[in-house]
């Protein structure tokens, strides 16, 4: 059934005259049987005026025809009926308004995705979408090249809805793909990112990257991979991963990345990786590497040290001791110090601490 929530949007512009459907991913969830918070409503209400009808005079987005705006439950996007004219980087820069259902769904990419449901819970099928859902199939609407030409990040979300719902590529769609691969090489590093998180964020990762291997695309990507192990961490995904540098990763995730594919190639976790990488990334890691949450979890808590301020021995103390100026050397014996109390070589301890530097050091 409807919520409640969005049956009232739907309702507010038939009560003004407008038509008012609910199409997208919110339909083919629904007949999926799966939960979504995003939902896309298709109007025959301009802009201007679903503003003035939902007094979105603040807190709403207006961007290339849409209204976008959110409840505690929902996010919004509510569109006029439109013909795109013109595509830069997936965004329509040109197009006209419309009167209809029946053309608006003409511009949009999947027949799974060009479902629409009217305020009473009834769905419009006009392209088949009903079919290819029960088939499983992703299919294009309309011309395949016109399509794909106008925006190749078409050709990823393919892929993308084929590994996130367990679906197959139609025949001709996969052929097409494979056949025109390089006009993914056109799209930003940023876009290709932004696909590549939802597939590796997918439960069903492993066809997605089946396909992109299968299909010849990684090479256009610029990324490869020889074998992935199973993470739910899309982190986890990524560092098992070759990609090149010009992949726009923010900094904090970039270095939960560098962490886990450390510690992948170092093959555990101990103290010193979770010492120097932080409990999170090596919890990512150790789904990689098959060891549990708790046991990482467990030795976390039972680090002896959590930096080195935490030394019972400190730098100056070891200026003291070997009457040393501040120097190289006198970082490298922390160092030491530190990777020694992790091994519970030494315990840390001052006197225990000054003995070792003594002995190993002066």
């Amino acid at each position: 059934m409807i919520n409640m929530r969005i049956k009232k949007i739907l309702s507010t512009l038939e009560e003004n005259g407008y038509d008012a459907y609910i199409v997208g991913g919110y339909v083919r969830d629904y007949v999926l049987g799966n939960e979504t918070f995003d939902v896309d409503i298709s109007t025959s209400a301009k802009p201007k005026e679903i503003k003035e009808i939902f007094d979105l005079t603040s807190g709403s987005v207006d961007t290339y025809g849409s209204i976008s705006f959110k409840d505690s439950l929902y996010n919004y996007d509510i569109t006029t009926f439109r013909r795109d004219i013109k595509y830069v980087g997936r965004k329509p820069v040109a197009y006209d308004f419309i009167e209809s259902k029946e053309e608006d769904v003409l511009r949009r990419d999947f027949t799974i995705n060009g479902l629409y449901m009217d305020s009473t819970g009834k769905i419009i099928d006009l392209v088949g979408g009903i079919e290819d859902i029960n088939k499983k199939i992703i299919r294009v609407i309309g011309n395949m090249n016109e399509k794909m030409v106008e925006d190749p990040l078409r050709m990823l979300r393919a892929i993308r809805f084929a590994s996130k719902l367990d679906f197959e590529l139609e025949e001709s769609l996969y052929r097409y793909i494979k056949q025109n691969k390089q006009l993914i090489s056109s799209l930003s590093y940023e876009r290709r990112k932004s696909e590549l998180d939802l597939i590796f964020s997918s439960n069903n990762y492993e066809v997605g990257l089946t396909l992109l291997k299968e299909l010849g695309i990684l090479d256009v990507l610029e990324i490869n991979y020889d074998k992935v192990k199973s993470c739910s961490n899309k982190a986890g995904i990524w560092a098992q991963i070759e990609y090149n540098k010009n992949y726009p990763f923010p900094k904090s995730e970039r270095k939960i990345i560098e962490c886990v594919n450390r510690i992948l190639k170092y093959g555990t976790i101990d103290n010193i990786t979770l010492y120097e990488c932080g409990l999170y990334p090596c919890i990512i890691a150790g789904e990689v590497l098959g060891i549990s949450k708790s046991n990482i979890s467990d030795m976390y808590k039972n680090l002896p040290i959590y930096s080195c301020k935490d030394l019972k021995f400190s730098g100056i103390d070891v200026m003291n001791v070997l009457k040393l100026k501040p120097s190289k050397k006198v970082k490298d014996i922390i160092k030491d110090i530190e990777i020694n109390v992790l091994s519970n070589e030494i315990k840390n301890e001052y006197e225990e601490i000054k003995q070792y530097v003594i002995k190993n050091w002066r």
